[in-house]
């Protein structure tokens, strides 16, 4: 399976173009540029260049659906990042106490000798380069791949961030009394929601920073979903003055939660009150935020609010052709208020000069279709002035101009006409499951049915007749609401299969170190997955770490074992499968010791040719466990395996060891009759044989008293066995007839013997391991 690149031809393509021109028009607002793939860029790649001119840029943004949704962070690295935020918070304020303490030996030495200079800065009071600080780097992956890209100096100085930090740390105290108490709880047991909210409730009303960092950043680990506890945490960090801290939580916010249309709202908001406009660059960075935002958001069917924002800020900022690109791009989206978007694109179109409403191209073009309409219809075009530049100077004639006017602004709303029609015809196939969607946020919660049902179904609908970008926008907001459930975290990563490999990988990570960790089926596909891309250390890895996290799951050993047996170390999966019975939870477990003895008997019989060792490890078995009939069939079939008459003694021995174990009556019938057939077949000794068959019929006498008890009523239900059918009255018969179903080696399963597997419920599933004996 390959990498595809799919190029796309879509409304929403526009990229910011860093080298902005100085009217501020961006060429993403002209609606060009190339999406060289609908995919999220998985690649946790740190090497992109710093674009110029303080550019604002966000990594892993240059595709169109939710971008950095790849950069799934780390425990490990979370916890370092934050151990780094603490350290430098306190280095912060070990450098401002000891900055104060010199200012005022400072102050009495020159108070001292009189000096009434005002050069001496007041405690508190900081060197304006002391105000601002780079953002950190990290590692690939980490939540600071989504940072404050640095234009450089002259001179090769580093440049300063264009936001005021004040990340000043308050002195750590001892985490607040009741902390303690409600971490354990949610420590003992993650999956605890109600314990996380009271835990972050609690911290956030004591205000404690250091409390506050900790429990947050244990909380994402796990439920990252949750927007508005991203928010919370950003604004504790804010509150306390660690501005630029909570810049970088945002940004993790926004990398857990791309498609949050709030969240980004926010982290605008959040830009546009601290950022520095000292540098004159505040507009080309808020501007490139709202790319990044529509460029990760702008796709999802609610996110009216988030264009609608971004309409009104170009508005204030009178950039009329920036509105006219961005109405461009939402014209052609599905989203809920694709009519009232129509609306006032007309109302801006009518309200303003297309001079200054159309980008010089378009502008240029319009009037030469029109020039050239008007001339064929038997007009004169009106030559412009030479003084003025080519193409965007005014008519000369005022009627004429409003004319022109007029007919530009009919011209460009009768183009978008077509692009809306479209558009609504693609709304109205999506209405019904769009209002199905009563929940589309993360909630612990289970989902209703119905809401299950429409996600399903809205699905299906846009796999086979959406664009490959919008399957993929709707899988991910798909696994907001529904993260708790395996199904659709399989069939995302089944349908990626075709596209990205790395996607693949990515989703099935995310689903289970985050979301899943405790689902078994999912992991077992991820494994299954990149043993076909040849990482047999990373499927070992998986499906080790899945039963570390669920000890004693069968499939899951059983999985491990068959993962070696394929690559040929049949020392290791023997050593699993020892390892199961002595030291695994099957060791206090009769029954599943059993199971384990019988895998490890066929691995040794069947692929490593060991007839000794099968039958030792199956002999073990039955010391442990004399009432498993499961034991005593695997032990006659090795018996079988080898030349029958040779082995009869043998044979023999099986057969009497399982007579005489403490199995139930019935189980034992079963045995008495495969042991009067084999001696009728390939016995040598008659006496042997007419011993066989006088105890075997003392069991039928047995069996049948207990069924006539059972009867009459004088047992039970708890103690009644399950009846046999009537053939098993009358199968040994004193003649020995040759034509009796006796003679057929499947006659077993009348006895409902493969029935008694059935009490290992986990294990059912593993009958069609254990044939019937060969004849």
């Amino acid at each position: 399976m390959e990498d595809t690149d799919l190029h796309l031809s879509d409304p929403m393509t526009g990229m910011v173009d860093t080298n902005t021109p100085e009217n501020g028009d961006s060429q993403a607002m002209q609606g060009g540029g190339d999406a060289d793939a609908f995919l999220p860029d998985w690649t946790m790649s740190s090497s992109n260049t710093a674009p110029e001119a303080h550019q604002y840029q966000l990594e892993n943004t240059h595709t169109l659906v939710p971008a950095a949704e790849g950069l799934a962070k780390e425990e490990s690295e979370k916890s370092e990042r934050a151990t780094k935020r603490k350290r430098k918070c306190k280095q912060q304020q070990q450098q401002e106490e000891e900055e104060e303490e010199e200012e005022e030996d400072d102050c009495a030495t020159r108070s001292d000798s009189g000096d009434d200079s005002n050069d001496i800065a007041t405690p508190g009071e900081q060197h304006p380069a002391e105000l601002t600080e780079v953002a950190p780097t990290s590692d690939a992956g980490s939540p600071s791949n989504m940072e404050l890209e640095d234009a450089g100096k002259e001179g090769g100085e580093e440049s300063e961030t264009a936001m005021v930090l004040s990340d000043a740390a308050p002195e750590e105290a001892p985490f607040p009394s009741e902390y303690e108490r409600l971490y354990k709880v949610v420590e003992e047991n993650c999956e605890d929601f109600n314990g996380w909210v009271y835990l972050l409730q609690y911290v956030e009303q004591e205000n404690h920073l250091v409390a506050a960092r900790k429990a947050f950043d244990a909380f994402f680990l796990h439920y990252p979903y949750c927007y508005g506890y991203w928010k919370k945490y950003a604004d504790i960090e804010k509150k306390n003055g660690c501005v630029h801290i909570a810049d970088e939580v945002y940004r993790r916010g926004l990398q857990a939660i791309p498609l949050s249309v709030d969240l980004w709202l926010h982290y605008i908001a959040f830009l546009k009150e601290n950022q520095d406009t000292s540098d004159g660059e505040a507009e080309s960075r808020i501007r490139a935020t709202y790319e990044h935002a529509v460029l990760a958001a702008g796709t999802d069917f609610r996110s009216d609010r988030l264009w609608e924002a971004y309409v009104t800020w170009e508005t204030e900022q009178d950039k009329l052709a920036n509105v006219t690109a961005v109405y461009d791009r939402i014209l052609g989206i599905p989203t809920q208020l694709y009519s009232q978007h129509f609306q006032k694109f007309k109302d801006h179109v009518t309200n303003s000069n297309p001079k200054h409403s159309l980008s010089e191209a378009e502008f240029v073009q319009l009037r030469a279709e029109l020039a050239a309409a008007s001339t064929t219809s038997g007009g004169e075009g009106e030559a412009p002035g030479e003084e003025l530049p080519p193409g965007t100077e005014d008519l000369a004639d005022p009627a004429k101009r409003v004319t022109e006017i007029e007919n530009m602004r009919h011209k460009v709303i009768e183009t978008r006409q077509e692009i809306f029609n479209h558009n609504e015809h693609e709304v109205s196939k999506r209405w019904a499951f769009e209002e199905g969607i009563k929940r589309p946020y993360f909630h612990v919660k289970p989902l209703e049915k119905t809401q299950l049902t429409n996600w399903r179904e809205y699905l299906d609908f846009e796999l086979e007749n959406g664009t490959p970008e919008r399957v993929v926008v709707l899988f991910e907001r798909c696994l907001i609401a529904c993260a708790l459930y395996e199904e659709f975290w399989i069939k995302y990563a089944k349908y990626l299969e075709g596209y990205s490999i790395e996607g693949v990988r990515h989703v099935y990570k995310k689903a289970c170190t985050i979301h899943l960790p405790k689902k078994p089926a999912v992991h077992l596909l991820w494994a299954a997955f990149e043993e076909q891309q040849g990482n047999i250390d990373e499927a070992r890895r998986v499906l080790k770490s899945l039963e570390e996290v669920m000890p004693g799951l069968a499939m899951v050993r059983l999985r491990r074992v068959s993962l070696e047996r394929r690559h040929g170390n049949l020392d290791e999966a023997e050593a699993l499968l020892r390892d199961a019975i002595t030291n695994g939870k099957s060791a206090k477990d009769a029954g599943e010791t059993s199971f384990y003895a019988v895998k490890l008997a066929r691995q040794l019989m069947k692929v490593q040719r060991s007839k000794g060792k099968a039958k030792k490890v199956l002999l073990e078995a039955i010391e442990k466990d004399q009432a498993s009939p499961k034991l005593y069939l695997n032990l006659l079939e090795l018996e079988y395996s080898g030349d029958v008459q040779q082995n009869e003694a043998d044979i023999v021995a099986c057969f009497d060891r399982a007579l005489s174990s403490p199995m139930p009556l019935e189980a034992r019938l079963t045995f008495s009759q495969r042991k009067v057939e084999f001696l009728e077949d390939f016995g040598s000794d008659v006496n042997v044989l007419v011993a066989a068959y006088e105890e075997h019929q003392k069991l039928l006498k047995d069996n049948d008293s207990t069924k006539r008890k059972a009867e009459n009523g004088s047992q039970g239900p708890d103690t009644k066995r399950a009846k046999t059918d009537d053939a098993a009255d009358s199968q040994m018969m004193p003649d020995m007839q040759a034509g009796q179903q006796a003679y057929n080696y499947n006659w077993y399963q009348q006895y409902n013997y493969q029935n008694t597997w059935g009490q290992y419920n986990q294990y059912a599933q593993y009958n069609q391991y254990y044939p019937p004996p060969p004849t």
